[in-house]
């Protein structure tokens, strides 16, 4: 498997033939900031391996104990971590989860506080109504990026594997030339 080093220079080194295809593919230069910032967070502090203590669960610094359930709930390179759009999917929503509960207790405690109206039926209204009418393409871009940003680690580490795999293979077989001479 490839060091967290190795996957950062993966990260960084396909993020512009990305930004050139998505450009090519879009012509909105709008949506390459939402690419571009969604990639390198998804491979630099979303990745799969935030199942383990990695590279990526430290440099969420003093939340990384956001990712402590996560990681007592998934193998690490398990499916539910590394597989495609299922671990990203997965991280997305536990994450979003997180910040949720966080937001419940902060407006708790704020109305506490200033006694200010709060209706969470209609701030969930209004921004999934601003979400599906105004940054809908945004959002796509963004979980694709994401989710190409977890492929680009899912992928590195199953060819790395595979290539370590075969090199031990090779290793056992014995060669035709070691056959003959017995």
């Amino acid at each position: 498997m490839p060091s967290g080093r190795t996957h950062d220079r993966i990260t960084y080194l396909s993020l512009l033939p990305l930004v050139i295809i998505i450009y090519s593919l879009t012509r909105r230069i709008e949506w390459l900031f939402w690419f571009s910032g969604a990639y390198l967070f998804s491979g630099l502090m979303f990745g799969p391996d935030l199942d383990i203590y990695s590279v990526q669960y430290k440099r969420w610094g003093i939340i990384r104990w956001i990712w402590l359930p996560y990681q007592s709930c998934f193998k690490h390179r398990s499916f539910f971590s590394h597989g495609f759009i299922l671990g990203t999917a997965i991280r997305v929503i536990y994450l979003l989860t997180i910040i949720l509960i966080v937001a419940i207790f902060i407006v708790a405690i704020a109305q506490l506080i200033w006694g200010f109206p709060w209706n969470w039926r209609n701030f969930a209204n209004r921004s999934f109504n601003l979400l599906k009418n105004r940054y809908l393409a945004e959002a796509i871009v963004t979980l694709i990026a994401l989710e190409l940003g977890a492929m680009s680690h899912s992928f590195s580490d199953y060819l790395v594997s595979y290539f370590k795999h075969s090199q031990k293979k090779q290793k056992k077989r014995p060669s035709k030339r070691n056959k003959i001479s017995k």
